[in-house]
């Protein structure tokens, strides 16, 4: 069983910042960042959950047309950490996200369309006009 932690969100106003963060929670996780498919999800009230970004094992990034240019993911192997910097929030990212891994070396369309093997627990982004 793995487990995920997820945290960095928060409120901020339309054009700031926020850097999402997800840890795992046993030491026996490192392996997955080197060589498995991590991303990040999210879910807006009265909307279905859709991906956001993902890195492979090859740290090759994909990111939705809505975030890509303003969204960085990136992952740690040292730390055990992916991040998703965030930049220009616009009120439509107002969102709980929800970080993810699928046990294949690379990021499929079967997990950017949400199959994934193991989800961390949802965080929070507000973003205010």
């Amino acid at each position: 069983q793995v487990q995920m932690a997820a945290s960095g969100g928060g409120s901020v106003q339309a054009g700031g910042s926020l850097t999402l963060y997800c840890a795992a929670a046993t030491s026996s996780y490192s392996r997955y960042y080197t060589t498995f498919c991590m991303g990040w999800f999210r879910q807006a009230p009265g909307k279905e959950r859709g991906a956001v970004a993902s890195i492979d094992s090859d740290a090759n990034t994909r990111y939705s047309n809505s975030v890509k240019g303003r969204f960085t993911l990136s992952k740690d192997n040292a730390k055990n950490t992916l991040t998703l910097r965030m930049d220009n929030l616009k009120p439509e990212d107002t969102a709980m996200y929800y970080c993810a891994v699928d046990l294949n070396y690379y990021c499929s369309d079967v997990f950017w369309g949400g199959s994934a093997d193991y989800w961390g627990q949802g965080t929070q982004v507000t973003v205010s006009s």
